[in-house]
């Protein structure tokens, strides 16, 4: 697999700063890093951690119990996040927390409906934790494999190859069956590990030329570093509008992904077909999703190198209202199954332009001498929607299904069309942040000087 990647990232893509070579293999690398977490992502957030629930407490409960499953585990991140950052800032290198955080996750992965209900529950809260610290630290990575010329192509890359690891988690479900999810689990777990490592070996960091120690000391430092940045964010330009607008949009689009499953059994189910032929449509229908997110990857990356990250973002935005209205109408009006597939393609486009243009943006508005502590209020502006998005979606349903009495397709309808006001929302807080590259002042840069002086050295 890495093999393949490598050679058709073309030759232009390893350019450096003077004194710095990045190697087509070190960016290789670290996209296929994105693959082995998308496989986590999908097998386990999107797809069958949610089916398992249904099974083990049934259809009309499953919304309400995974969103608030999910709503805890994100909380405890949302919590951590600006600590993580402050604290790989610090530390000479990023790689060894990635590797803890990577591993930590694989284990608890493995561990998943081997046991009881609750005790589940707590290993993919742990897991999920692990995962979404190990995809901060991953970001924050991204300038050790780009330049500013190419960023936003190397990030479309990584989402665009990142999604065929969807492909291969998808793909266990529809070999394997989903009837015994320990197995799958498992396999998720294994396969995680197995495409994570070429990044632990191959992405060579500049390393922190100046090293702080990571004490208590610190984590109070940190913690007024983030009130402090939140408050002096006329220092950033854009940086507040965009952290605030990113809350409202990811809310959203990261609650669809991880319910989408229940949502497209439910639909099945209401058609008359049975609850493994349900699940086995949705293992299809996010195949579908995949296939279009891998290409929507590649297609957005270049948008954004041409027309700028925030233009490209606007765009994306304008196309996942029109989606989220196309999936609210198919549980509403009772629309074929069939429709699903046409709303998953066209999400699975829509969402690798998100990512694509998502981290170019963040970075061409953070400081490159704080790259780590912004990346920390970046995860936690998206951990703060990944808390608000399900707990959101949980009492729409509830309301929808147990004090309403509606079906569970027509109440989760009611929840998609709640979600599109968000993406409204955040277009709107968004509309003036600028695409023009900050010019920032000396003390903003010395990171990067450092690094070259050392380089040079």
């Amino acid at each position: 697999m890495q093999t393949n990647i490598q050679a058709n990232i073309p030759a232009n893509i390893a350019v450096a700063a003077p004194q710095r070579v990045i190697t087509r293999r070190a960016v290789a690398s670290w996209v296929v890093y994105d693959l082995a977490n998308t496989i986590f992502s999908m097998g386990v957030v999107s797809l069958f951690f949610s089916l398992w629930i249904r099974d083990a407490v049934g259809a009309n409960h499953a919304d309400t119990v995974y969103g608030i499953i999910s709503a805890i585990s994100m909380g405890i991140i949302f919590f951590l996040s600006p600590l993580l950052g402050a604290m790989t800032d610090r530390a000479r290198r990023r790689m060894p927390f990635l590797v803890v955080s990577t591993l930590v996750c694989v284990f608890f992965t493995g561990l998943l409906a081997r046991s009881g209900f609750y005790l589940s529950a707590f290993f993919f809260v742990v897991a999920n934790v692990a995962y979404q610290a190990g995809l901060q630290f991953y970001d924050a990575m991204l300038p050790e494999v780009s330049t500013e010329k190419n960023r936003g192509k190397i990030s479309g890359i990584g989402v665009g190859v990142g999604y065929l690891g969807s492909y291969i988690a998808v793909g266990f479900g529809l070999v394997y069956g989903t009837e015994d999810k320990p197995f799958l689990f498992l396999m998720i777990a294994l396969a995680f590990l197995l495409f994570s490592i070429p990044c632990f070996l191959f992405v060579r960091e500049r390393g922190n030329p100046d090293p702080r120690p990571i004490n208590f000391q610190m984590v109070r430092g940190s913690t007024r570093e983030t009130i402090n940045t939140l408050r002096s964010s006329e220092e950033y330009p854009g940086l507040r509008r965009f952290l605030i607008g990113r809350v409202f949009y990811t809310d959203a689009i990261n609650t669809v992904i991880s319910i989408m499953a229940l949502y497209t059994v439910n639909i099945a189910v209401g058609t008359g077909l049975s609850e493994q032929q349900g699940q086995a449509q949705a293992n299809l229908i996010l195949m579908a999703a995949v296939t279009f997110a891998v290409g929507g990857g590649f297609f957005w990356g270049w948008l954004a190198d041409r027309r700028g990250p925030k233009r490209t973002l606007d765009l994306v935005l304008l196309m996942w209202m029109a989606i989220f209205l196309a999936a609210a109408s198919v549980g509403l009006l009772g629309l074929p199954l069939w429709t699903l597939y046409v709303v998953a393609a066209h999400a699975g486009f829509a969402l690798g332009g998100i990512w694509a243009a998502d981290r170019p943006l963040m970075l061409r508005l953070t400081p490159p001498a704080r790259i780590g502590e912004f990346y920390g209020l970046y995860g936690m502006v998206g951990r703060f929607s990944a808390i608000t998005g399900p707990v959101i979606w949980a009492i729409v349903t509830h309301l929808a299904i147990q004090v309403f009495g509606l079906t569970p397709q027509v109440g989760q309808g009611i929840s998609v069309l709640v979600l599109m006001t968000l993406v409204i929302i955040s277009r709107i807080i968004l509309r003036p942040v600028s695409d023009e590259p900050p010019v920032w002042p000396q003390a903003y840069l010395v990171t990067d000087n450092a690094h070259t002086a050392k380089d040079q050295r």
